[in-house]
């Protein structure tokens, strides 16, 4: 078994810098390394080194947007998670619960703010970006798929 230990970090530190907190950043790098095919939000805690409110955080966070999913263990009284099968595809979709809730919180705050308002504006076009994302991305992930389903290197 390969000392993945400082890769992993590596890929925490460029996730971090993509705009993740970094306690949940680490919590990703370690389901994307990890030997086994789910962990315990226990087992992050020891890996990490970090408390069990940071993974609880970043459990919460990395599930509403798809990228991991709560999993049977039969015989364990804890909760196992691992990373989604398709989840980039899932981030990049209309499933991420995340983007929805921009899209639904932008529509909220037009009207909370009134028509003609600068917030109203500004959401506006936050809205229909999300809007926009919604109508494109399901063509997008479709292609993609298809072309991993065609075989290595179909996709690039």
């Amino acid at each position: 078994m390969a000392d993945t230990t400082a890769a992993a970090e590596r890929m925490a530190l460029a996730l971090a810098q993509g705009g993740l907190q970094k306690a949940t950043a680490r919590v990703m790098a370690a389901f994307l390394f990890a030997d086994t095919e789910s962990v315990t939000a226990t087992e992050l805690t020891e890996q990490l080194g970090v408390s069990s409110g940071s993974v609880s955080g970043a459990i919460k966070m990395l599930s509403t947007v798809g990228l991991i999913e709560r999993v049977p263990a039969p015989g364990s009284r804890r909760e196992h998670y691992r990373l989604r099968e398709g989840a980039w595809a899932t981030l990049m979709s209309t499933q991420n619960g995340l983007v929805q809730s921009m899209f639904a919180a932008a529509d909220e705050g037009m009207a909370a703010a009134g028509k003609d308002s600068l917030a109203a504006r500004r959401l506006a076009e936050m809205r229909d970006f999300y809007g926009f994302m919604f109508r494109e991305l399901p063509a997008l992930v479709d292609r993609w798929r298809a072309g991993r389903s065609a075989g290595p290197g179909a996709d690039a």
